[in-house]
């Protein structure tokens, strides 16, 4: 794939930080976009932005609702035309310790990091191989999906490792379809994931006292603003549309985890018997 104008993109969790990047850049280099999230507010300003570069379709969307999610694709199929550029960018992050985990988080997490992206594949990637015109798939995964570091998060490094095998497993299976695959592992973004993730996560999922809620709202500024020094969500969506020209499978903001991946590589090599 070296040329996406004129094409069709999907992108979940196009109208807020690095979806937003991503659909920014595809609109001036002239594709036409499709932007799903659940964000109504967001979707209506990104529209508005974006609208006078280039055709924009909004939709608000769950990336886990199988049903809505195919219903979702034959709308904007009909109106846009066939997508042949998905990117499976939303996602959410959820710090919490494991010993205060449960079963609402994991659905929480795991439905929208990794379902979602199964979703999106799923529901796309029939349509994609059959009409034969080429492609490229994009899944948002994140440095924690490369390394475990503290901090990092079971829950949120489970789901992002879940995506980077599938990605690196697709970019086999795919090669002889001209459907490339890439897969984004971003380090710190400037992004509200933090706060977005905290606003739409099951309700009462953790008993927490007050104290300890008090101390999470802590924690949960002291990444917001970990992550406002980093990379702008323009600048990866720059990142990922020449990932997306040049066939690249991973994609790097930065060499933030460059230490812990080659901690684990040398750690994996000297298990080996």
């Amino acid at each position: 794939m070296t040329d996406v104008s004129g094409r069709i993109a999907f992108i979940t969790g196009g109208a807020n930080g690095i979806g937003l990047g991503i659909a920014r850049s595809l609109a001036r280099a002239g594709a036409k976009l499709a932007l799903a999230d659940v964000d109504v507010a967001a979707l209506a300003r990104a529209k508005a932005e974006l609208q006078g570069m280039t055709q924009v379709e909004t939709y608000q969307l769950d990336v886990r609702d199988r049903i809505a999610y195919a219903s979702t694709a034959d709308e904007v199929e009909s109106r846009l035309g066939p997508v042949s550029l998905l990117f499976n960018n939303a996602g959410v992050l959820v710090a919490e310790a494991p010993a205060k985990i449960n079963y609402d988080l994991w659905d929480f997490a795991l439905g929208i990091n990794v379902n979602g992206v199964i979703n999106g594949v799923q529901t796309f990637l029939r349509r994609m191989v059959e009409r034969r015109q080429g492609g490229h798939i994009v899944n948002t995964a994140s440095g924690a999906g490369l390394a475990a570091t503290t901090g990092s998060g079971v829950l949120y490094c489970t789901t992002k490792y879940a995506v980077v095998g599938m990605s690196e497993a697709l970019n086999v299976e795919l090669r002889g379809a001209d459907i490339g695959v890439s897969v984004l592992c971003p380090g710190p973004v400037a992004t509200g994931i933090v706060h977005r993730s905290h606003e739409v996560a099951p309700k009462g999922a953790v008993q927490l006292s007050a104290e300890h809620e008090k101390r999470r709202a802590g924690l949960r500024e002291q990444i917001n603003q970990a992550l406002q020094q980093g990379t702008s969500p323009d600048t990866v969506g720059e990142m990922v549309l020449r990932a997306v020209r040049e066939n690249r499978l991973y994609i790097h903001t930065d060499r933030f985890m460059e230490e812990p991946i080659k901690a684990r590589t040398q750690a994996l090599l000297a298990a080996l018997p």
